[in-house]
């Protein structure tokens, strides 16, 4: 079976066991972008922590649980933001102002959409949470 899109497989998979509420999850295959994606929702308390397992198969992550999510994914097609669009975005996919993050990848590095309007870059939409 051919995995096109990582992060939305990790995604859902992680909002599925948060709906359930189980205390963990495992996510496969994993790849860098999805780990930095996980790495920022750790450290906006989205998330408890994760380790990342090899098995020679891609990889797996396990990620535990702590009922911070009401809703994740990615967003496709990964729209291209301008500085000034973030405003359209955050209204598009988050339900009100200053609640959840978009996840942008951008020149410098993925990061928030809030770090992004901070440094005044744009960058491609890769996921929201909230």
């Amino acid at each position: 079976m051919a995995m096109n899109d990582t992060m939305a497989a990790a995604l859902s998979n992680i909002w599925n066991a948060e709906k359930v509420a189980k205390a963990s999850c495992v996510a496969k295959p994993i790849s860098k972008v999805t780990e930095k994606v996980l790495s920022i929702m750790k450290d906006h308390h989205f998330i408890g922590d994760y380790k990342a397992i090899e098995d020679g198969r891609g990889g797996m992550i396990e990620i535990q649980l702590i009922g911070g999510i009401n809703k994740c994914g990615v967003v496709k097609p990964r729209f291209s933001v301008k500085k000034e669009d973030y405003v359209k975005f955050e209204k598009r996919f988050l339900p009100a102002k200053d609640f959840g993050f978009l996840i942008i990848s951008t020149s410098q590095g993925i990061m928030t959409h809030i770090e992004a309007k901070e440094k005044d870059i744009g960058g491609k939409l890769l996921a929201y949470v909230y």
